[in-house]
């Protein structure tokens, strides 16, 4: 007889570790982004949470080679203003899978099953033998507390490998800092500069600083003060589940009545949907049984009579929005742009979960090529998102739209083309990923019909635009074969009525006043006299001794030219024409 194995059993922790590319480390270029996305957003949320304005510094170097091949030794940092976190509570975040204060719950929140920043520390591990070394320091605390974390994969905890007290000149802060194995990729849809800059524009309050590799520290400042109110979390919609979740779900309240469960853990069941299911077989016997006793026929009878029951939508009331008015400042930050358009629409019900979708449109500057597709970032509860791109919801959405209606050039099912970027923002409490890494939001009907509305909302904003502009383009080229022509007809008029110069000068400044072009030299003029005036004052300012000796002498003097008033009097009287004496 053949030997019966043991069947054992495995952490979660044990599961991730082998299936790491899974949560994104799918590849060392990964690693590196996946690496700094988890700290930034843990680094956002906690400071939302606590009502901080969030100054986020990332800091990444080569300290080396890599300890595998084609892969490099990357120290990447990075260090918040937030609350900060317990000792007690550090070995959790950083060193336990599936332990976080969001777990479960229905908020718009970036992070949500404590598995992110907990695979980074695995990875560190694996790639460099070392965990997450961690500097925490929360207002209560007189000194910080600097540790070392590591996850202990065969029991799924976190452990201190060191731990000491240090003086830091924060009030308040945390700073995590790992040494992985990595390659570093900047430019890109894959790169870092992409997910740093797309952070910035759907978060106008950050204040983001980096420092990377051997290039100048950047800064981006917020482009608003008010910080983004969280709203509380929602209760799961029952025609949202699967039987399976729906038993799932029912073991996180104890000893309750299905009843009580039915309308505390789900939005819109109350008395009235009791008393509808009743009509469906369901026996107030069968409500009053306790959860815990419950087998997998009564929850079968119960959920199918759920599925049956007419119920409200879900409130939207969960939704998050950044604003028109603070994602119009922030789009501003992407480069020079000459033309943008932003809409943000009601919040909508798809496939029974709440969700709000903001678009904004920008044209470029700096992009001179009409032939390359436009540039779609695409976020999700305010993340980017930048890898599967094609099988994502926004993707096919952007696809859908006849851009070619709204002046731009399409070729067929593909991005239209031109020098634009094109951001789509979902925000729900339930979004729904294709995987774990949260890479691609999944294309459900009533979603992508959701994003293609307000893309064509933004779409018709950019045909007025470009409509106008084209209108102004005809309108200048008309003026301007006038001008080219009108002077000839002039003068062949004036020869044919022999009319003296004077009436051709008059005809001409006529002419440009029709045309619109005296408008244009007045400014002109003003900008000259602006321009001669703060000479004078900085002239002025040195006499008086009121700038700075160095500033003085960089200020260049010129001498102003005379006007033809001036010049007249300097003359003396005008003498009268040969037309007068006559």
């Amino acid at each position: 007889m053949a030997k019966t194995q043991s069947i054992t059993s495995a952490s979660s922790a044990e599961y991730f570790s082998k299936n790491l590319q899974q949560v994104g480390f799918s590849s060392y270029t990964k690693a590196a982004l996946t690496t700094i996305k988890e700290a930034v957003d843990n680094s956002l949320d906690a400071c939302e949470d606590a009502g901080i304005l969030p100054e986020v510094f990332v800091t990444i170097e080569k300290v080396g080679e890599g300890t595998a091949k084609n892969a490099e030794s990357i120290r990447i940092r990075v260090e918040d203003n937030g609350p900060g976190l317990e000792a007690e509570d550090v070995v959790k975040v950083f060193g336990e899978y599936l332990a976080s204060s969001k777990f479960g719950r229905g908020r718009c929140s970036r992070g949500q099953q404590g598995i992110g920043i907990s695979a980074v520390t695995t990875w560190a591990q694996l790639t460099n033998a070392r965990g997450a070394t961690v500097t925490t320091k929360t207002a209560k605390m007189r000194k910080a507390v600097q540790c070392v974390v590591e996850v202990d994969i065969k029991h799924n905890k976190g452990t201190f490998k060191s731990r000491e007290n240090i003086d830091w000149n924060k009030p308040h802060g945390l700073a995590c800092e790992f040494v992985i194995d990595a390659r570093i990729q900047l430019n890109g849809e894959g790169g870092l500069l992409a997910y740093l800059n797309g952070t910035t524009l759907v978060n106008p309050h950050l204040t983001l600083r980096y420092k990377i590799l051997d290039q100048e520290e950047v800064v981006i400042p917020r482009v608003t003060d008010e910080i983004p109110e969280i709203p509380d979390a929602t209760d799961p919609h029952p025609h949202t589940m699967k039987l399976g979740e729906f038993i799932a779900h029912s073991h996180l309240f104890g000893r309750v009545s299905i009843g009580a469960w039915l309308k505390k853990g789900f939005s819109r069941v109350s008395d009235g949907v009791l008393a509808e299911m009743k009509k469906d077989g369901v026996s107030q016997s069968l409500l009053d049984m306790s959860v815990d006793k419950a087998t997998d026929e009564h929850f079968k009878k119960v959920f199918s009579a759920l599925q049956k029951a007419k119920l409200m939508a879900p409130s939207t009331t969960s939704v998050l929005s950044i604003g028109e008015s603070a994602l119009a400042k922030s789009i501003q930050r992407v480069g020079q742009v000459d033309f943008f358009s932003v809409v943000s629409r009601k919040p909508a019900i798809c496939d029974f979960k709440p969700v709000l979708v903001e678009t904004a449109i920008a044209r470029l500057l700096d992009r001179k090529s009409e032939d390359d597709p436009i540039t779609l970032l695409r976020f999700a509860n305010r993340v980017p998102l930048q890898f599967d791109k094609s099988a994502c919801a926004m993707t096919q959405a952007a696809e859908s739209v006849n851009w070619r209606a709204y002046g731009l050039n399409q070729p067929k099912d593909s991005l239209p083309l031109g020098p634009y970027i094109m951001a789509i923002s979902v925000v729900s409490p339930f979004i729904k990923f294709k995987n774990a890494s949260k890479e691609t939001v999944d294309a459900s009907d009533e979603l992508v019909e959701e994003i293609r509305r307000t893309l064509i909302q933004a779409g018709q904003r950019l045909s007025k635009y470009i409509r106008r502009e084209t209108k102004e383009a005809d309108l200048e080229k008309k003026r301007q074969h006038i001008e080219m022509f009108a002077p000839i007809l002039v003068d062949g008029a004036c020869r044919i009525t022999k009319s003296p110069q004077s009436r051709r000068v008059k005809a001409l400044e006529g002419l440009a006043k029709l045309l619109g072009r005296d408008a244009a030299l007045a400014e002109q003029e003003l900008a000259v006299a602006i321009e001669h005036a703060e000479e004078a004052v900085m002239r002025m300012g040195q006499v008086s001794g009121i700038l700075p000796a160095a500033e003085a002498a960089e200020t260049p003097v010129e001498t102003a030219k005379p006007t033809k008033k001036a010049a007249k009097k300097k003359a003396g009287p005008k003498k009268p024409s040969k037309e007068k004496k006559k």
